[in-house]
């Protein structure tokens, strides 16, 4: 019988990350049926549900633990610090439960410690147990890097960053504005986010390689930097992407099935495709303006909409019952006007069955890159809206590729019910529309053989496997 090689996996409590690492866990035991794995999540008050119906139909060679809740009463109001403290004070538990595992005799010890790029304090420990580490990103490969190269940027580059008047170079990408960078990190490099951002940067060269979650034709140039910051030893950075959630199931199905019979009775690829994923929100002011330049365009859309704020909520966010019902900040009339023309649900819906549905044309996305990679695996050319973290870069990596059309804000960062009618109307029935749609689909072809049994992201995800079963062998002599 083949020895079993146990890794164990960790995230942060954010939806996007864990769902992301789960995908990239059923990806790999798709491929090695030797490997068991564990995952270990850290909590703030509770799972969250999303997770928690992820992890329901999970094949038994993968389970999952939650680690003690973190109180949110005890931590910070700020987003970052938040996620952060919550991951530091489940240090000592996720410690615990490693040495544990990598001791018992009940199952095959860990081999190996797979971490988000923010929770990098658990290189450490995988250190101390003398076990092998990577880390896993969900980000695009323009973003890891970011974060790798980000101890040197530090170094270089005086003053903030957006002040900055020269480009921001960073490895195997282009150039782009200082202003462009995460602004939760790096608004204020005196800030403590900028610190937690530069500490996970720092604390990567413990790890032994990076999986990432992006393919080689996406971003040729940025690989190819990686691997040379490594010396071009393609051992340490495994591009394993496009892993997205394929056909994964919410807490709310009445919403889907709403959805696709709505997108059954519209004609194909004429519909708009509104969504800024499931951490973020407009202001009122700004829900305001999009619906009126939705009705503004005369085009087709499916909006999921969530409760207006004038701050952005990264997490956990399902729809439930002790939530405002986000139709009531609609405009009045607003509904009656489009009822002929469009569709708004509450909170959530199926996005990767819309965007695959033959009626979607476009998405207007807040460019997360979960639906960054979802918009270019189904072949749906997007306007770009980014709103915190790394999205304005995805933003621009979707614009530079010809793929995506810029909404533009006016001095007091709102996109105008004008501007989004325009961007909306180019985007669905433009002159460059059939262009914008070529590129897309060659990009949707890449995405598919990278895939593919012999594709480079199949290949990499392999190679993978097979080293931590070699490893674990060599390790047992």
């Amino acid at each position: 019988m083949a020895k079993t090689t146990h890794i164990v996996v960790t995230s942060i409590p954010v939806f996007s990350h864990q769902s992301s690492i789960i995908e990239f866990c059923k990806r790999l035991i798709h491929l090695h049926h030797h490997i068991h794995i564990t995952c270990i999540f850290p909590t703030i008050d509770a799972p969250i549900p999303a997770t928690l119906k992820l992890l329901e139909s999970l094949p038994p060679s993968i389970n999952c633990t939650f680690l003690p809740s973190i109180n949110k009463q005890d931590l910070p109001h700020d987003v970052v610090l938040e996620i952060e403290l919550a991951v530091v004070l489940s240090m000592s538990s996720l410690r615990n439960s490693l040495r544990l595992l990598c001791s018992t005799s009940t199952c095959t010890p860990v081999s190996a410690l797979v971490v988000d790029p923010f929770a990098s304090q658990a290189l450490e420990i995988a250190k101390d147990l003398n076990l092998l580490s990577f880390v896993y990103f969900p980000l695009s490969a323009m973003g890891t890097s970011l974060f790798l190269h980000l101890p040197t940027l530090h170094e270089q580059v005086s003053g903030e960053y957006k002040d900055h008047t020269n480009p921001i170079q960073i490895p195997g990408c282009i150039p782009i504005r200082g202003q462009d960078l995460p602004p939760e990190f790096f608004h204020d490099r005196s800030s403590p986010a900028y610190g937690v951002f530069l500490q996970h940067s720092n604390n990567l060269s413990l790890a032994h390689g990076f999986l990432v979650n992006s393919f080689s034709k996406l971003e040729a140039s940025t690989v190819r930097a990686l691997q040379k910051m490594h010396n071009n030893s393609t051992e340490l950075v495994y591009l394993v992407g496009p892993i997205i959630q394929n056909g994964s199931k919410s807490i709310d199905e009445s919403n889907g099935s709403v959805c696709l019979k709505w997108l059954e009775n519209q004609t194909p690829s004429t519909v708009l495709y509104v969504s800024f994923g499931s951490a973020c929100t407009l202001s009122q002011q700004q829900i305001n303006e999009l619906a009126l330049g939705l009705e503004l365009s005369g085009q087709k859309f499916l909006w999921v909409l969530r409760e207006p704020s004038n701050s952005i909520n990264v997490g956990n966010h399902s729809a439930t019952n002790d939530h405002d019902d986000p139709l009531k900040f609609l405009p009045q009339g607003f509904l009656e006007r489009t009822k002929e023309q469009g569709l708004v649900v509450p909170f959530w819906a199926p996005q990767t069955q819309i965007l695959s549905h033959a009626s979607t044309g476009g998405f207007l996305t807040h460019c997360g890159w979960n639906s960054t990679l979802e918009s270019l695996v189904f072949g749906v050319p997007t306007i770009t809206w980014p709103l915190f973290s790394e999205q304005r870069m995805n933003a621009i990596l979707l614009e530079g590729l010809g793929v995506g059309l810029k909404v533009r804000f006016n001095e007091n960062g709102i996109a105008e019910r004008d501007e989004i009618a325009k961007v909306i109307r180019e985007l669905m029935m433009g002159e460059e529309r059939s262009e914008i749609r070529q590129r897309i689909e060659d990009l949707k072809d890449a995405a598919a053989g990278a895939l593919a049994e012999d594709g480079s992201s199949t290949m990499a995800l392999s190679l993978f496997g097979t080293q931590m079963k070699n490893l674990s062998l060599y390790n047992e002599i």
